[in-house]
């Protein structure tokens, strides 16, 4: 690393300088940290010696490092005609600073007087930083690579790239550039003729900007009236392939700058197209085509940068892109005049406006001095010192119809008007006012692609930005392009504002901004047509966000969710009002199913995420506020649907236990067929009154014995048998404990199955309940709830529907919307 009063010069000390016989022998000390290097243009002839005896070495070129003394000699007389002498030097900048100096000194190197010198310094920064050179002593103006310099210093820029060094151009002293910043590597080499001394001089090394350019040429224009030319890196080759230069130009006030493009040749591209873009303070960029004519004047400080494309070298004599740029400056206050055509500007009203009062700035209408300009017709406008930031230019247009079919049946294209770039600022924003019938509605489309809400955890990374608002200036939303809301329907007057387009207000994707179309009445205020993205979420927010919404204004989007997805809903940042009338509601619903899967108001919590499987509806709307607002974020994320999945699962089950159910049903009603048939019993008569069947050893039991009158359960009317009998003795109730045949059950009477009675023999000592047990009381619905049909609930021949008319109609929450 070389200290802030380090010198990069070569010390070399000569000891004998003699020729004999055609040799010419130098004893050199090359200065500690330098390379000498001592090269040939010619492959043969005259050659550089080190060495005696056997370990000597010829060559055409020679590298010394260090500091030791070292015996040269050149096997011919006049070597000075063939080698030429470099010296090297590296300067290391570290991330944080890069303070060194350059300084030009050629004592000690006499003996090299009369061979060409170069003295080079090979500079590096951390990337993406770059090293700056300042010239601001001395100041530097470029020439072509043919040029000599009048003091015979050339001096020469070049950047590194891992393609290969780019020369960004040769200068001489004494000019307008100051600064020179190049990305990440490069190098800096002033070239000295034959028998010409080094002058002395010193050029600052310090960090320099993170750019975004090969390199950044700063050049200071002095007062009065000036010219400078520059050229494209690697000038009269081709500029780097898709690759890009910037030059910075300082203007000193009331100054006005002319550029032109000479000498132009462009490639033929394959990718993205050739161009420049002019950006200065208060103004933005102005893109142009290399063809196109370039700005006249350009008040203040400004840069131009130039954009090379993807070239197409394949083709033989293909050529590539070079030009030579001059910027002409000059101190004349003059009016500046500029015509406007309104016929190419679409409909549009274009407003000028000086913004400081205080200014120099002197705007004139058809030869009227004007604080504020409405241009509607053809006019001619001139201004005189006007800078950018002294005047603001926007423009309006009124679209509207009083009866449906009176509008326009096509859709109305908003497309930003070119403006003639006499103007002193450029266009900052644009404004439609689109007013539909009175049950009308305005649909907005973007033909660049879907739109995104700008939200804090959904920025907008683009320049361009689209204010939508009621006529009475109640905010929408703020869009930009690239997102996923198809569409926006807004039942009532809307201005669309379009602001930040000076950027790129002349690029063809960012002329046509918006269509506009006008349509029939909706249900709701405002609705957003939503195709979210997979694994991508999508924040939306409600009309006038973070302010609440509108008292009863009400708002849906309808969300498009593919099929095997499910959207994911959670409701961030919700602010819940004190509402004096009505409820504020947010309501999920699928579409094409008439039931709601989710509905909360303002006096309920609401869940902190939702899953939807379908397209769906999101609905809010919002009371008469007492106190508070009601404003929602709600975020959606689609994933793959998991329930269709574990549908799928449980429907296989379920279809292989019914067809295991109805085939176990048909082997049982088969197995007891065959044994009616194989296992047919013939009882025995029995004069005592007892029947008994073939194959028994012994007589049956007697009841008193058996224990076919014990019961493995018991029915609750049954415990009172002590009534029954009271009932047979006065004659109300036969016998209830003689045997009668089953003839099955119902819902509402339950078999009493004997404990030893076995599943394939006849049931015998069954016992049947007389009368059925109360009915229990009806229970009022809770809220929210079905009731669950069940027999328990259900008296004996009354209906299902019956049943439930009994229970009253459902009750709705007061004051729902």
């Amino acid at each position: 690393m070389l200290s802030p009063t380090a010198s990069l010069q070569i010390l070399l000390l000569t000891v004998t300088a003699v020729t004999v016989s055609g040799v010419q022998k130098l004893t050199i000390t090359p200065d500690a940290g330098a390379t000498l290097n001592i090269s040939s243009s010619q492959v043969k002839g005259c050659k550089v010696c080190t060495g005696a005896g056997r370990s000597r070495q010829c060559n055409t070129s020679l590298l010394l490092k260090g500091n030791a003394p070292v015996t040269v000699e050149f096997d011919c007389s006049r070597p000075q005609d063939v080698f030429s002498v470099e010296i090297v030097r590296n300067i290391e900048c570290t991330s944080k600073s890069c303070d060194s100096h350059i300084v030009q000194s050629d004592d000690g190197s006499l003996p090299f007087l009369d061979f060409n010198r170069k003295f080079t310094w090979n500079l590096r920064a951390s990337a993406p930083k770059a090293f700056k050179l300042d010239f601001a002593n001395t100041g530097l103006r470029q020439i072509n690579a043919l040029e000599r310099c009048p003091d015979n210093h050339s001096y020469s820029i070049q950047a590194l790239q891992t393609t290969g060094e780019v020369v960004i151009g040769k200068y001489c002293r004494t000019g307008p550039i100051s600064s020179a910043q190049i990305l990440n590597q490069g190098s800096f080499s002033v070239d000295i003729p034959a028998g010409q001394k080094l002058q002395k001089g010193q050029f600052d090394v310090s960090l320099g900007e993170e750019i975004k350019s090969l390199a950044k040429i700063t050049l200071t224009l002095p007062k009065g009236n000036s010219s400078s030319e520059l050229l494209s890196p690697n000038y009269p080759d081709s500029f780097p392939d898709d690759d890009v230069m910037e030059w910075y130009f300082q203007v000193p006030d009331k100054h006005k700058t002319f550029v032109q493009l000479l000498k132009l040749t462009q490639p033929r591209c394959l990718k993205k197209d050739t161009a420049v873009e002019y950006h200065s303070r208060g103004r933005g960029a102005l893109v142009l085509r290399l063809t196109d004519p370039q700005p006249e004047q350009n008040q203040g400080n400004f840069s131009l940068t130039l954009r090379n494309c993807e070239m197409d070298r394949r083709r033989a004599g293909s050529p590539g892109l070079s030009l030579n740029l001059k910027v002409t400056s000059s101190s004349k206050s003059s009016p500046v005049s500029c015509k406007v055509a309104v016929s190419k500007m679409e409909g549009l009203s274009l407003h000028i406006e000086k913004l400081t009062p205080a200014s120099d700035c002197e705007m004139k209408i058809n030869s009227v001095t004007k604080e504020k300009i409405t241009v509607t017709s053809n006019s001619d406008l001139s201004f005189q010192d006007c800078l950018p930031e002294d005047v603001q230019v926007t423009a309006t247009r009124v679209i509207e119809c009083s009866q449906l079919k009176d509008c326009p049946k096509t859709q109305i294209r908003l497309s930003v008007p070119p403006l003639p770039t006499c103007l002193p600022a450029p266009l900052s924003s644009v404004t439609w006012a689109l007013r539909p019938p009175q049950q009308g509605t305005v649909e907005l489309t973007s033909p660049m692609g879907y739109l995104k809400q700008s939200l804090p955890r959904q920025p907008c990374n683009d320049s361009i930005m689209i204010k939508m608002a009621e006529d009475d200036g109640t905010a929408v939303g703020h869009f930009c392009p690239q997102g996923s809301i198809q569409k926006v329907q807004i039942h009532t007057n809307v201005t669309v504002t379009v602001s930040g387009i000076g950027v790129r207000a002349l690029r063809t994707s960012f002329k046509h901004v918006l269509n506009a179309r006008m349509s029939g009445e909706i249900s709701e205020r405002y609705i957003f047509t939503v195709s979210p993205k997979r694994d991508s979420p999508v924040f939306l927010a409600t009309p006038g966000w973070p302010v609440g919404m509108r008292d009863y204004s009400t708002v849906s989007w309808i969300i498009s969710v593919p099929p095997r997805m499910e959207a994911h809903l959670m409701f961030a940042n919700l602010s819940q009002p004190k509402c004096n009338n009505r409820h504020t509601n947010i309501r999920v619903q699928r579409v094409g199913r008439p039931e709601e899967d989710y509905s909360r108001r303002e006096d309920e919590e609401a869940e902190s995420e939702i899953v939807v499987s379908e397209s769906f509806y999101l609905n809010m709307s919002n009371c008469m506020t007492e106190k508070g607002e009601f404003s929602v974020i709600t975020k959606i994320t689609l994933q793959k649907s998991i329930n269709l999945l574990l549908t799928t699962i449980l429907s296989v089950v379920a279809a292989l236990l019914v067809i295991f159910a109805i085939v176990l049903v048909v082997v049982c009603v088969v197995i007891r067929k065959k044994k009616k048939k194989l296992n047919h019993q013939v009882s025995i008569y029995n004069p005592n009154g007892t029947s008994f069947l073939p194959g028994l050893q012994t007589f049956p039991e007697t009841r008193e014995d058996n224990s076919d009158h014990e019961y493995a359960s018991i029915e609750d009317t049954l415990v009172y048998t002590h009534l029954l009998r009271q009932g047979r003795e006065i004659g109300v109730y036969g016998e209830f404990d003689t045997y009668r045949p089953f003839a099955g059950h119902t819902d509402s009477q339950k078999p009493l199955v004997s404990k030893d009675t076995g599943a394939d023999h006849p049931q015998v000592g069954l016992h049947q309940q007389s009368q059925q047990a109360p009915p229990l009381p009806i229970r009022p619905l809770s809220h929210g709830q079905g009731l669950v049909d069940n027999v328990i609930y259900q008296a004996e021949g009354q209906s299902e529907e019956e049943h439930s008319l009994k229970l009253g109609p459902r009750l709705e929450p007061e004051g729902g919307n």
